[in-house]
């Protein structure tokens, strides 16, 4: 009898000693940080062509699955920097964008931010404001436009 208990004493003080070791870090492995840059670097960046207010769809009511994948698309590209309200944090609120810019601004600022700072003022102007340059997102036309659409829902359009 007193064998086992024996055995049992070193089972459970072998399990206490390994959930320990494996909570306190335990044995250490070589693990690399993540090199973003080298992640991307086979990904070349995506330019729109600039686009007219003409070429837009303008779909009312709005669509709820592209607004929806607008959503998605905020959450992992914009929301970082751009709030729903009117209140910036890095770059803009969006806040009233569609109420403020044309389809087609919004649309080529979305896939053609290098365009917009060189040759449009109000662009420009945010540059100034907001201090930072905004990234190319490498964010597609279709994209672009589910975006839009989820802007448009958020400024109370239905």
């Amino acid at each position: 009898m007193k064998l086992t208990n024996i055995f049992k004493v070193l089972a459970l003080a072998f399990l206490i000693t390994s959930v320990y070791s494996s909570c306190s870090g335990g044995v250490k492995k070589d693990v690399k940080p993540i090199d973003v840059e080298e992640l991307t670097k086979n990904q070349p960046e995506t330019h729109g062509t600039e686009i007219k207010d003409e070429d837009i769809p303008m779909k009312s009511p709005l669509d709820q699955a592209e607004v929806a994948n607008g959503k998605n698309i905020y959450d992992l590209k914009c929301s970082a920097c751009h709030k729903l309200t009117d209140e910036k944090l890095v770059g803009p609120g969006w806040l009233g964008v569609t109420k403020r810019r044309k389809p087609a601004w919004i649309i080529n600022m979305i896939t053609n931010v290098d365009m917009m700072l060189e040759k449009d003022p109000e662009a420009q102007k945010l540059l100034e404001q907001c201090l930072v340059r905004m990234p190319n997102q490498n964010v597609s036309q279709p994209d672009a436009l589910n975006l839009l659409s989820f802007m448009r829902s958020n400024d109370g359009e239905k």
